[in-house]
């Protein structure tokens, strides 16, 4: 299938899952879920939620992963700290790459915002060098910003 509509599919089925749920943490489990079925060549997809000023684990799918990650360090704390996408081809030749699975190779990081601050990440490795590409960006910034929807929706509610 072709990525954009790939992509549109998946969309649509993180909206049909999410869409009328408003626990955070129980649609950060099954968007990681989905996204690990559907994806090709990923080992491991989950969400590190910002708390006290440094990323901790949430839910995935995946090996046992790092728990704790410092805002600025490995590409989820990169991600944090620049507050934009990390794509990585290669994480052996990113600079400061935390390696809490050592078959992975490209990751892809995107920030999950509310109000423009960042309160998440969604980090997906692959074992595959250059796995993503800006279709894949692309494709899985809409489906966090879909994500963040729901997170807006949730505080308007509870004002």
């Amino acid at each position: 299938m072709e990525k954009t509509a790939f992509y549109q599919t998946l969309a649509s089925q993180v909206e049909a899952i999410i869409g009328s749920e408003n626990d955070t943490i129980a649609n950060m489990a099954n968007i990681s879920a989905l996204l690990f079925d559907a994806l090709e060549q990923v080992n491991w997809v989950g969400f590190y939620r910002f708390i006290d000023d440094e990323l901790v684990l949430g839910p995935f799918q995946g090996k046992v992963a790092c728990i704790r990650i410092p805002v600025g360090k490995g590409v989820c704390g990169t991600a944090v700290s620049e507050n934009n996408t990390q794509r990585i081809a290669d994480v052996h030749q990113f600079s400061g790459h935390i390696a809490c699975d050592a078959a992975s190779n490209s990751e892809i990081v995107i920030p999950v915002r509310l109000h423009g601050k960042v309160i998440a990440v969604l980090d997906i490795d692959s074992v595959a060098f250059d796995r993503f590409d800006q279709q894949d960006q692309q494709g899985l910034e809409k489906i966090v910003a879909l994500f963040e929807q729901t997170l807006n929706a949730q505080e308007a509610t509870v004002l």
